[in-house]
């Protein structure tokens, strides 16, 4: 029966743990409680930004048949550097609305304009990342996961990954490190009063 759970996904980890735990002695369930290996972790990375909408902002997108569809040779890359940055409506944001760019990798609200982070393992992405870095990116709320930087902007919701567990998130940083490289380097973000 254990075998059957594991086979349906990682997921399934902790309720077949707590499972075995039942009829096994304090050793066994060390053993079965200890971290999963490399593979295992960035499978289970690789399932949770599928589910937790990181594509969402971080996949420059194309409109086709049924809507915006990920670019696939960009997943993940963050805002295109080379596409022109467009002039937002800056009255809508004085009027209290919060806008998203076409792909939604850039936004616009009172904190300014903010653009979606290149996440792929190219080092304009998070190639020279320590995995400390992401760590307190996501748990700080950080730019670049470095103490003394300034903070991540909206729309990313790190106030709620940030609670995640610490196999969660370092299962994500697995993950990422081993997407496909894109150089894209992402432009700093702007104040409102950049586009008057």
């Amino acid at each position: 029966m254990i075998k059957t759970i594991l086979s349906f996904g990682i997921s399934s980890f902790v309720i077949v743990s707590a499972m075995v735990s039942c009829n096994t002695s304090s050793a066994e369930w060390k053993r079965e409680s200890r971290a999963p290996d490399s593979a295992l972790r960035v499978k289970r990375g690789a399932y949770l930004v599928s589910i937790i909408g990181c594509d969402d902002c971080h996949s420059p997108k194309r409109m086709g048949p049924q809507g915006p569809e990920i670019i696939p040779e960009l997943r993940l890359s963050g805002y295109p550097s080379a596409r022109p940055i467009m002039k937002p409506d800056t009255m809508a944001v004085k009027n209290g609305w919060a806008l998203f760019g076409p792909d939604l990798t850039s936004s616009v609200g009172p904190w300014g304009m903010s653009f979606s982070a290149n996440l792929t393992s190219d080092e304009s992405g998070i190639g020279n990342w320590s995995e400390e870095n992401f760590l307190r990116a996501i748990r700080k709320g950080k730019f670049k996961g470095m103490e003394n930087t300034r903070d991540l902007l909206p729309p990313m919701p790190w106030f709620v990954y940030r609670n995640m567990t610490d196999e969660d998130l370092k299962s994500i940083f697995a993950y990422l490190k081993t997407t496909k490289p894109v150089y894209n380097r992402v432009p700093a973000p702007k104040a409102l009063g950049d586009f008057k």
